[in-house]
């Protein structure tokens, strides 16, 4: 009798490991599965609002990061959402101490375990703030195990933990840093330079995606891009063109040196568009060595929104006074397809309504608005 409880509890235990087994594997996800990951930028002004509902529709729909682009708070003044938590009684300087741990707590908390990268954007050099402090603030990001091996693999190493890549699923990750209005460094084109050579010699790598806060020139909302804004002073609006556009040009002689693919993201204006490279001066006029590389803006994470530029072709998708991120499904053979997924007062989590009460989450996804247009600098008209 003992012999027989004895083997009874063995196959029990042989058979509870053979269902676990079963459960785990169909639960995996396989090499050669579409696999996703979620982007947006600039979450000031009503990112505290805003950005828990992008992290709860972000988990539903079980991605492998998300990726921020930049403008976590205004620095330049007091946001919103954070006058509204401190019932009027924030002051500035406390505000720019604090703001950023605001950040941390209130908008990256809610993605929970899920990895989050952080790109830098030029409100993270406002109100006095250096990139030197921008690091110590979020070094947990910056220098994780991952983006630390990442570096020391590197052929070419950059000067700043700012800008960083990561590999992901025959996926190259290129994070750069244009928050100033001098845009790429040149340190950090070398780098970038030698990511790219070292991308084409990899038969594992079949895709770059590069994300930054300010769009590469000549976009359609050049008004508002590494092109500099009408009041940018000469010689810094000329550095951010010409390193700007030598990035672009980087990225399209890499896609048709390699016939791999390139996807280019950035947000800064405060709405959502696609194809914002298909525009005159990229499309490969006579006697140029030009093209058009797919690219989306996404500053759609909370602050206030922007009016859409003058003369978007109609067969283009772009929107305003919305809230969201891109949704991006990889294929096994790195082709992407980008999706904007809205979210609405109504996925704001109750902790977070809780905080600030329905009439200011309304005004947040409503309200929040000035529809400015952005007037466009001489060299959005060049050729």
């Amino acid at each position: 009798m003992k012999a027989k409880r004895t083997r009874l509890a063995h196959c029990t235990v042989v058979g509870l490991f053979l269902l676990w087994c079963v459960s785990a594997w169909s639960q995996a996800k396989p090499e050669d599965a579409t696999w996703r990951f979620a982007v947006s930028g600039d979450s000031r002004n009503c990112g505290d609002v805003v950005m828990p509902a992008i992290a709860s529709s972000v988990l539903e729909h079980n991605v492998d990061f998300y990726w921020h682009l930049g403008d976590f708070r205004k620095m330049s003044d007091i946001d919103e959402d954070m006058a509204v938590l401190f019932n009027g009684l924030l002051s500035i300087d406390d505000y720019r101490r604090d703001g950023w741990g605001d950040f941390i707590a209130h908008q990256v908390g809610p993605f929970g375990v899920l990895p989050v990268y952080l790109g830098i954007g030029n409100h993270e050099l406002a109100g006095g703030k250096t990139r030197n402090e921008y690091v110590s603030q979020f070094a947990y990001w910056l220098d994780t195990p991952e983006l630390r091996r990442q570096r020391a693999a590197d052929p070419v190493h950059g000067d700043s933990l700012v800008y960083f890549h990561w590999q992901k699923k025959h996926v190259d990750f290129i994070s750069l840093d244009n928050a100033d209005e001098v845009g790429f460094s040149d340190a950090q084109l070398k780098w970038m330079e030698g990511v790219l050579a070292a991308d084409k010699d990899n038969s594992d790598i079949l895709t770059v995606v590069v994300g930054m806060h300010r769009a590469l020139p000549n976009s359609l909302a050049c008004g508002h891009s590494m092109n500099g804004d009408v009041d940018t002073p000469a010689d810094l609006a000329a550095k951010s063109l010409g390193s700007g556009r030598r990035a672009y040009q980087d990225l399209l002689n890499w896609k048709r040196q390699t016939g791999k693919r390139v996807y280019v993201l950035a947000s800064h204006s405060h709405f959502f568009m696609e194809r914002i490279f298909e525009t005159p001066y990229w499309k490969n006029a006579e006697g140029k060595d030009r093209g058009v590389l797919p690219g989306w803006i996404v500053g759609t994470a909370g602050a206030q929104r922007y009016g859409l530029p003058e003369g978007i072709p109609k067969d283009i998708r772009a929107e305003t006074v919305v809230s969201g991120y891109l949704l991006a499904s990889v294929t096994p053979n790195g082709e992407i397809q980008f999706e904007f997924q809205k979210v609405t007062p109504g996925e704001v989590p109750g902790v977070v309504r809780e905080r600030f009460g329905d009439k200011f989450i309304e005004a947040c996804f409503i309200e929040n608005k000035s529809l400015k247009l952005h007037p466009t600098p001489p060299s959005c008209s060049e050729n």
